[in-house]
């Protein structure tokens, strides 16, 4: 995959499927914390502590954010 950023927003490019997924100031953050983190608890906890937000929502919201990034193909999951 390539990836972008943009005035703070992210364009990921699936180079095998030639599709692009757009992230905006959030997700990219949280796109960001996940590709630095040693885990996806790592970011998690991260963005906890830089965010006011509820812990269950934040949870929630990376949850989506990955299921669709596997769904296009441009993450995989690793157990560790």
């Amino acid at each position: 995959v390539l990836v972008r950023e943009l005035d703070g927003e992210s364009v990921i490019l699936n180079l095998k499927s030639e599709r692009y997924f757009g992230l905006d100031e959030v997700g990219t953050r949280i796109w960001a914390a996940l590709s630095t983190s040693e885990s996806i608890q790592s970011a998690y906890e991260l963005l906890l502590s830089e965010y006011d937000v509820d812990g269950e929502q934040l949870r929630g919201d990376m949850q989506d954010l990955l299921e669709q990034m596997v769904e296009h193909g441009l993450v995989e999951i690793c157990d560790r």
